[in-house]
């Protein structure tokens, strides 16, 4: 089975699709709109209702609680630092983890 990522939608072009209410408020999302939110069996979502009634919907994926701290923003934060500094070349190599674990220490 492959999976296609959907194509993102711009401010201006939106596209709206319906899909009908059945027993004990079951509804089945459209293709498009699951794959929009990057959904699939299993997946969780969550329903934001404002004050004058309208709905959003996104996808929400579970985290185990032994990896929330990777999802933390300082840490994201550290991560996208990381990929920038990777792309930029900005990297070092050592012979050993004595050497790397000194250089780490002379940083501080």
């Amino acid at each position: 089975m492959t999976t296609r990522k959907a194509q993102p939608m711009s401010e201006t072009k939106s596209r709206r699709r319906r899909a009908v209410m059945r027993r004990k408020n079951q509804v089945t999302l459209p293709r498009e709109v699951a794959e929009a939110l990057h959904i699939r069996e299993g997946d969780e979502v969550e329903f934001a209702i404002t004050e004058s009634g309208q709905v959003t919907l996104r996808g929400m994926i579970a985290v185990p609680t032994d990896q929330a701290w990777f999802w933390d923003p300082e840490w994201q934060r550290g991560e996208r630092e990381a990929s920038e500094q990777i792309t930029e070349g900005r990297t070092e190599e050592f012979e050993d983890a004595e050497s790397m674990f000194d250089a780490l220490e002379e940083e501080r």
